[in-house]
């Protein structure tokens, strides 16, 4: 595995994090990314980052902490945590995650608590968060397999032979399988850049969707809106892609807007938890009903965090004829899986609006903007998709026709 590793390790760091001159880097890595981790460190050296600093997330140790410590201990959020995170929020700082997520981890464990913590910890770091989802740093998760993550993939197969699978497969997912995997993703790239050029010619402000699974909904889009995707730039005008893999292209919708059904078309792996045949239905934007066959508690915590998370924050746009998709796995992982699917987000929006970085909270959120303390992606993609873009003048046009983009 090492050459892969090595491979891996350089496309995060020129694809992903674009790593430049002075960079300051966080690597926040799983204990099964640690040969991944030292070799994104050595490529982010020889790319002339300043520094290069290496945290290591303990998985089962998270778990104990939950099972052994109240909820008020859980909310406390030690100030040297938040400093530090909040201090990768500059200019030239940038993160890159590596995950290696356990679809069950925290089974058993009390949602109420997951959620406490999960609030406390995205006020804790607002500076961080506010600053990632405005591109004012540069930030992009990836994932290495481990056994319990690849026996939920592969329950049938040994823990070294699943393990041995998962990895293949992400090997296929991030086009490491390819000659030169770089060159690959810059083609890639540059064929998602040209369809985003389409969708914002269109001049959108509405989508409807519709599938024989139950979704029928419509849901509007703000002024200045527009889509991106594949490589995103920050303010200050550094490249990066957020998540690897990705094959999505999105925008955000109007948080005043959307009105009838979204039935999940894939099951969402929320803080340990898996949530399992759901629905949502809206009025005016607003989640008005609800329900899940598995998970229910989980989807209750998520919607209910706060004004925002009653609301969406994301449309997303990936064809069903697409890479991750037409490896027919489910992933249990939301890096994988939304990027197999369509899909939408409760909770906050990132502000893909013309003149965003000059405006305010307020004026963004006259505009429709959502903010929250949640941002949940949920899948909603079928082969049978269809999605019709509405303009201003009420000129409608295919975007989606059976699962897939119509150009």
């Amino acid at each position: 595995m090492k050459s892969t590793i090595r491979k891996y390790a350089k496309l995060i760091v020129k694809i992903g994090a674009c790593i430049r001159k002075d960079d300051d880097v966080l690597i926040i890595s799983s204990i099964e990314g640690a040969p991944l981790a030292q070799a994104i460190t050595e490529y982010c050296y020889k790319s002339k980052a300043k520094r290069v600093t290496v945290t290591y997330a303990d998985d089962k140790a998270a778990r104990l902490h939950y099972l052994y410590q109240d909820e008020e201990t859980l909310k406390e959020i030690p100030s040297w945590e938040a400093d530090m995170k909040n201090s990768y929020s500059g200019k030239h700082a940038v993160t890159i995650r590596i995950l290696t997520e356990d679809p069950h981890l925290f089974d058993g464990v009390d949602p109420g608590k997951i959620a406490a913590r999960s609030r406390a910890a995205h006020k804790a770091f607002k500076a961080y968060y506010d600053n990632a989802m405005a591109n004012k740093i540069r930030w992009t998760l990836c994932a290495v397999p481990g056994e319990a993550w690849a026996k939920t993939v592969f329950p049938d197969l040994s823990p070294s032979k699943a393990v041995a699978k998962l990895w293949d497969l992400i090997i296929k997912a991030m086009r490491l399988d390819c000659k030169d995997s770089i060159k690959a993703w810059q083609e890639f790239q540059a064929k998602s850049l040209d369809r985003i050029q389409k969708l914002n010619g269109l001049g959108l402000v509405r989508m409807k969707y519709k599938n024989s699974l139950g979704t029928d909904f419509t849901i509007g889009l703000p002024k200045g809106a527009y889509f991106s995707g594949a490589k995103e730039d920050t303010v200050y005008g550094a490249p990066f892609c957020a998540n690897m893999p990705t094959e999505e292209i999105f925008t955000l919708p109007d948080k005043n807007t959307g009105d009838g059904k979204i039935v999940a078309s894939m099951p969402l792996v929320h803080n340990g938890t898996v949530i399992e045949d759901f629905f949502l239905e809206l009025k005016d934007g607003e989640i008005v009903n609800f329900d899940a066959k598995k998970g229910y508690e989980t989807l209750k915590n998520i919607i209910e965090t706060d004004e925002g998370s009653r609301r969406l924050g994301e449309i997303a746009l990936v064809q069903y004829d697409s890479p991750i998709q037409n490896l027919h796995t489910l992933f249990y992982n939301t890096l994988f899986d939304e990027n197999a699917s369509c899909h939408f987000a409760i909770g906050r929006a990132y502000p893909l609006i013309v003149g965003a970085d000059k405006m305010t909270d307020e004026q963004l959120e006259k505009l429709g903007v959502n903010f929250s303390d949640e941002h949940v992606d949920f899948m909603v993609g079928t082969p049978d998709l269809e999605i019709t873009g509405i303009s201003e003048d009420g000129t409608e046009t295919p975007i989606f026709r059976n699962g897939n983009f119509c150009f």
